[in-house]
């Protein structure tokens, strides 16, 4: 593809640059990554692109805002005020989103996530756990625990793009007796199922507390 010139217009707008970048690494990966490998990608000068976001940094926080816009999309589609229903379908939102950028999901891990789409999911969640009553600790905490779990999770059942971590190892049974009995408990390593029942876990854990 023929580059546009500097300033030239090139339709280019912050949506547009952003899905694009998405799209690329989904493809390609984060290694190769950067704003000429875009640039060439979209066929404009490099200049083109910082005319619309300021860098690298700030376009791999605009790749993660819009995979997180995902997440919330399909939150808003409750509309269940029950934090518990809040917290599962904002989960089960974060897991399908992972599942289809696995490549940009270590984004979410290793930057810090303070767009407005980002903080509103949150915000979401705790204002449902106050107005059910629990303390505000427990609230407080609430989004490090579950996004804790979330993010280790997903991160080990994702990594290695779209094929996976791959199955649970074989263990050698002298020196890891325990492990190789539960290994069958382990069958459904990456499935919903397996998710589901963790992310129960989790959920108890939060307001095993407020219970007491």
């Amino acid at each position: 593809m023929a580059r546009r010139t500097q300033g030239t217009s090139a339709g280019l707008d912050r949506e547009r640059i952003t899905a694009a970048a998405v799209a690329l690494v989904d493809r390609d990966g984060l290694e190769p990554f950067g704003v000429r490998r875009l640039a060439q990608e979209l066929g404009v000068d490099p200049m083109s692109i910082y005319h619309h976001i300021k860098g690298k940094a700030a376009l791999l926080d605009a790749m993660s805002e819009a995979v997180l816009a995902e997440v919330a999309a399909a939150a808003d589609d409750d509309a269940s005020h029950d934090w518990e229903d809040i917290a599962r379908r904002t989960a089960h939102g974060y897991r399908e989103m992972a599942y289809r950028h696995p490549r940009v999901f270590p984004l979410l891990v290793t930057r810090a996530q303070t767009s407005p789409v980002a903080v509103s999911t949150l915000e979401r969640l705790v204002s449902a756990m106050r107005a059910a009553g629990l303390p505000d600790q427990t609230a407080s905490d609430a989004p490090m625990v579950l996004f804790s779990f979330l993010n280790g999770h997903l991160l080990a059942r994702t990594s290695g793009g779209p094929g996976g971590a791959g199955a649970v190892p074989a263990f050698d049974a002298s020196a890891y007796p325990a492990m190789v009995a539960l290994t069958p408990l382990m069958a459904d390593f990456g499935s919903l199922t397996e998710f589901d029942r963790m992310l129960d876990t989790v959920l108890a854990g939060i307001k095993g507390p407020a219970a007491l």
